[in-house]
């Protein structure tokens, strides 16, 4: 067969493939998902420009096309129809909102915004009081891991912040460490409550992972995590004893209740808890050893496995034992989904087969989410999707990073060279959990490995990791130097990937193969020691790219950064995208990762369909 015939033979089949999953897409249900608002930026660039941009909303058609005002008069003839930002040259600063057009019928304005005088918004932090140890060590607090939702109902993001004390303790280091605090702050920096987590919940990477999503869809998020006695929630109300303590000497708890609570996300109420599932059991030791490191070893998702609602997904365990718990937020009550146990006989081959992180997606294409655990994937019923024994590893992506083939991939990187052989990094099928191709892991402990469109000369996505080089999507060497491997971000006007690395953003130079700064936010920084990422990365406002929260070096504020550089693509906001908003839901689950979507978004990437969902009613 010729390459002419050839050529077009996988246009018509990647034609037919399109056409039957979109059929298959208007088939399946759609998926609630925030009503979000235009998330409009206005700054001043300079004393004669201002940059303007905003959403466009997954509720929206693709051609839907926008007019911008500047103190109620169009500041253009004709309406916006393939970009959503636009610079406008004006000396003074005005109040801006748009109007979309959707058939021909000119809509109801968006909010107005004043010019922001930077690219950045600082919103101050209430930091907590520190404290002293039963051993006599002081400590104090610093911002960590943040998440966002729509507590109100209003279209706009509050900030949800984790307080760490000083001497926060990975699981495998004794210690007492000081209580754990999450507040959720407006963007105008009005604290709206503090829960507190109380000293029966050890601070550290593996312990408190906080989901924040409008679990049952009523247009208001939720907040819930692991809680126990003497938990305090937003309103003062203490959860189970007040005066129980259960640290050992070490500073581990290891007996004692554990719960799973859901907190109202407006006022930080308790609104339900129920034991936490898996129980520890004894002493630990059926997790892998009796000190405290394996048997809590905490991981959180949520997914929409119905399709339609978001589910709460709570894990314990990943080393050894393995086991993901399923749970639905709905009418005010916590009710058991499922539960995926790797101690069940027809599970088995799924011990020891979880990352430090899960992802969620739809990898077969029913319309409902899979979870992927690392080496291991539960199906949306909670039943075994694959597990391909390749073991532990550090960091996972998920998305269709390989353009060319159907369905979506995983990269990974694995820990044990005698479980991961020849496979230190690891390309996969999503759907079955088959290697495509490998980089071999040197027999050591793999640690990082990103996945990003960096070099618009290959299509699909780049893969590079602690060993080997830089290769494309096939698992072709494309340069021996690597970029750094901790965080990717959108932020220029193209639709290649930056880098997010320390408190830096950025772009690699493919040609000659080195980084070019973009941001560097100064006075500011990261979090989680060499993991350098930041308390949060997210389409949080303005068109489709991100912004980045960095916490000041005192840890008084907080700021966001967006991107001010004009693009000529029109893409739906990502926060409607439900595979990359559930991977910001799952952002302070352990070791962080960067967000995907579940389509290809880079070089070459095909039109966008408009997302299969709808919001609240």
């Amino acid at each position: 067969m010729n390459k002419k015939i050839t050529s077009n033979f996988l246009r018509k089949l990647s034609f037919l493939l399109l056409l039957v999953f979109g059929i298959s897409s208007q088939m399946q249900a759609q998926r609630i998902v925030e009503k979000l608002n235009r998330g409009l930026v206005a700054m001043r660039l300079n004393p004669n420009q201002v940059y303007v941009n905003w959403r466009m909303l997954g509720t929206e058609p693709t051609d839907v096309s926008y007019n911008l005002y500047c103190n109620d008069k169009k500041v253009t003839g004709s309406p916006f129809t393939s970009t959503t930002n636009f610079t406008h040259e004006i000396t003074t600063d005005g109040k801006y909102y748009i109007r979309a057009i959707i058939n021909g019928v000119e809509e109801a304005a968006s909010e107005t915004v004043s010019v922001w005088e930077n690219q950045y918004l600082d919103i101050p932090m209430q930091i907590p009081a520190g404290g002293t140890t039963p051993d006599g060590r002081s400590y104090t607090y610093s911002v960590g891991d943040s998440s966002v939702g729509d507590v109100d109902g209003d279209g706009q993001y509050e900030i949800f912040v984790k307080w760490d004390p000083s001497n926060a303790h990975d699981n495998s280091h004794s210690g007492y460490t000081g209580n754990v605090f999450i507040d959720c702050y407006r963007l105008d920096g009005t604290l709206l409550w503090r829960i507190d987590l109380g000293k029966n919940i050890r601070a550290g990477a593996h312990y408190t992972q906080f989901m924040v999503y409008d679990l049952d869809s009523d247009g208001k998020a939720e907040i819930a995590c692991k809680t126990a006695d003497g938990t305090i929630d937003g309103t003062g109300t203490v959860i189970g004893s007040a005066t129980a303590d259960y640290r050992n000497t070490n500073g581990f708890i290891l007996s004692g209740p554990e719960f799973l609570t859901v907190f109202n996300g407006l006022t930080g109420k308790a609104m339900a808890t129920t034991d936490y599932l898996p129980a520890r059991g004894g002493d630990g030791s059926e997790w892998g050893d009796n000190r405290g490191n394996r048997v809590d070893r905490f991981i959180a998702a949520v997914a929409y496995l119905d399709g339609e609602k978001p589910s709460l997904v709570m894990g314990r365990g990943y080393y050894t034992r393995l086991v993901r718990v399923a749970w639905d937020w709905r009418d005010n009550k916590l009710s058991k989904r499922w539960i995926f146990d790797s101690n069940d006989a027809e599970n088995r081959d799924a011990r020891g087969q979880g990352n430090h992180q899960m992802t969620v997606g739809d990898v077969d294409g029913d319309g409902k989410d899979e979870i992927c655990n690392g080496s291991s994937a539960i199906d949306d019923d909670g039943t075994k999707l694959y597990a391909n024994g390749l073991g532990h590893g550090d960091s996972l992506h998920m998305t269709d990073m390989d353009p060319d083939r159907p369905g979506q991939e995983v990269w990974q990187c694995h820990e044990s060279p005698r479980s991961y052989k020849g496979y230190g990094l690891e390309f996969r099928d999503a759907k079955t959990g088959e290697p495509l191709w490998g980089v071999n892991g040197e027999n050591i402990d793999v640690g990082r490995g990103l996945a990003a469109d960096i070099d618009p000369r290959h299509k699909g996505y780049e893969c590079w990791g602690a060993v080997g080089n830089l290769y494309d999507c096939k698992g072709n060497q494309i340069a021996t130097n690597k970029p750094s491997m901790n965080f990717a971000i959108w932020w220029d006007g193209d639709l290649s990937r930056e880098l997010l690395n320390s408190n830096r953003i950025d772009k690699w130079d493919y040609t000659n193969s080195k980084s070019v700064n973009l941001l560097t936010a100064t006075g500011f920084r990261s979090n989680n020691g060499t993991k350098s990422t930041p308390c949060l990365s997210a389409d949080l406002f303005g068109d489709w790219r991100e912004e980045v929260i960095f916490r000041k070096d005192d840890n008084s504020a907080i700021r966001i950064y967006t991107t001010n550089i004009p693009t000529d693509h029109k893409l739906y906001t990502l926060m409607h995208d439900t595979q990359y908003r559930l991977a910001i839901a799952w952002q302070n689950s352990a070791y962080n990762q960067p967000p995907h979507p579940s389509f290809y978004l880079g070089t070459d990437m095909e039109p966008q369909a408009q997302p299969n969902v709808v919001t609240p009613k």
